[in-house]
């Protein structure tokens, strides 16, 4: 109660900063400690009574669905977009009885508080699922601040996440990839066996449209975050659209990273065909 009651006293003295980085940072800090500790109240004090709280892009109640869970939290990534007053989480939770991978992304008003949280919650049976694979891989990876001077904009960053669906429907776009180049997905990882090569672009479509793209953009780390429906990838559920989130680090307009956690399978373990025009990725040793 004392922990909820200080994050709360926070909030409300930076209230006036909202939309700063200082501002979001405390928010998301917040958010990752109530999900800790299971308990929503560390959250509730500062949310719109209006608030949109989804799960898996389906209505739920805050203080009875993910948040009001205890986790035991191996990994937690925040952006903050201070244009668009939002934030974006990407929270790994290897080692809890229940391992999950969730990214979560939040709206604020300027009145610094909570209209929209929606989280997208994987586990055992969804996309490639393997929370202890996605927490290796992404140890080994540099997501530091980049330098002011090299910055890219928000039009660059946006774009190059962009392009990589856009070329899911039209093979003749280029996407930027950069050298090297690698995609983790699930817990599977394409650059298993070639860390300093361009392996983003495996095995992509080219006659699937994703729709409904919902940004949060952060060029501090060079990062920009996308809510969408991704079609087909739930195989019992034909060719509707599930939640996923693709999470891009754009380094000198280039992609460098692709993290992604998506919804649905119909399956448990990695995928051992190609599904739904997902791309096959390579095998992580590693089981949950």
């Amino acid at each position: 109660m004392l922990h909820s009651i200080l994050l709360t006293t926070t909030l409300a003295a930076t209230a006036s900063a909202a939309c700063s980085r200082a501002f979001l940072t405390k928010a998301t800090d917040a958010y990752v400690a109530a999900q800790s500790s299971g308990s929503p109240s560390g959250v509730t004090s500062f949310i719109s009574a209006s608030i949109n709280y989804t799960e898996n892009e389906k209505q739920a109640n805050i203080q009875s669905g993910i948040l009001s869970q205890p986790l035991k939290i191996d990994h937690n990534r925040s952006i903050h977009d201070t244009t668009a007053c939002s934030t974006f989480t990407e929270l790994i939770a290897a080692s809890n009885p229940h391992p999950y991978v969730i990214g979560t992304r939040m709206l604020f008003s300027n009145s610094s508080k909570i209209t929209t949280m929606e989280s997208i919650v994987t586990q055992n049976g969804d996309w490639a699922f393997n929370a202890t694979g996605y927490l290796y891989y992404d140890a080994l990876e540099s997501w530091a601040p980049i330098p002011e001077s090299k910055r890219d904009s928000r039009a660059v960053i946006q774009a190059a996440g962009d392009a990589y669906f856009n070329r899911f429907a039209n093979a003749n776009i280029t996407v930027p990839f950069g050298t090297p180049c690698a995609r983790l997905e699930g817990g599977a990882y394409t650059g298993t066996n070639n860390m300093t090569g361009n392996t983003c672009s495996l095995g992509l479509p080219d006659s699937t449209v994703v729709t409904d793209r919902r940004y949060v953009l952060d060029e501090t780390l060079g990062v920009v975050d996308m809510f969408l429906g991704f079609p087909g990838l739930d195989r019992s559920q034909g060719n509707a659209s599930m939640p996923d989130s693709h999470m891009f680090r754009v380094e000198g307009g280039m992609i460098r990273y692709i993290h992604t956690a998506g919804c649905g399978m119909n399956g448990t373990g990695l995928p051992t065909r190609r599904a739904a025009g997902r791309p096959l990725l390579r095998k992580t040793p590693f089981v949950v």
